[in-house]
């Protein structure tokens, strides 16, 4: 099924886009809110700051966050990152020695970021081979559809049949991703 897949969706593939900063506060731009809504939100984001960085974010009043259409959740998850990253909790430079579990816990200890958003971070920004996530919706329905008759899976029948993957999960993760929607995501 997955050399079809292959086969299928030959000449593309999943490509790293941004700085990991910049990739973390755009997730937390868009959770829970439509697509349209995320992009129009994070025009005015990064029109109104000069730059997308932890200085320029510490910087600025919440109110002014709030006025591009950020929550006051919102607000609150963004610049805790940005202390994350300015206080040197996060460890960008040592991401490539950590493992995928080690990078999830750093991400995960900041106000916004669950480890849903940390593992799709891992696959999307920093193309780590083997994440499979178990929480995703979209590979809930993928697995449903192609290996288990249409009806989703248990957890633990998904993490089972996601073994025969190892260890390349997300690559395996992006093609059934793509047989339920053949325009790849942009993280």
């Amino acid at each position: 099924m997955l050399a079809g897949l292959v086969e299928r969706f030959a000449g593309t593939a999943l490509v790293s886009r941004g700085e990991p900063f910049v990739t973390l506060v755009r997730s937390i731009v868009g959770q829970q809110i439509s697509v349209k809504a995320a992009d129009s939100v994070w025009q005015r984001f990064a029109a109104a700051l000069p730059a997308i960085n932890p200085t320029e974010i510490l910087a600025r009043d919440p109110a002014s966050l709030r006025a591009c259409g950020l929550s006051v959740r919102k607000v609150e998850y963004v610049v805790d990152l940005a202390r994350h990253f300015d206080n040197g909790q996060i460890h960008v430079g040592h991401w490539s020695a950590m493992s995928d579990a080690e990078v999830i816990d750093e991400l995960t200890a900041v106000r916004g970021i669950g480890v849903w958003t940390a593992e799709m971070f891992l696959i999307f920004n920093q193309l780590r081979p083997d994440i499979f996530p178990l929480d995703d919706i979209g590979l809930q329905k993928a697995v449903a559809r192609h290996f288990c008759q249409g009806e989703r899976p248990p957890r633990r029948t998904l993490a089972a049949h996601g073994e025969r993957w190892r260890p390349w999960r997300s690559v395996a993760t992006w093609y059934l991703w793509r047989s339920l929607d053949p325009l790849p995501v942009e993280y």
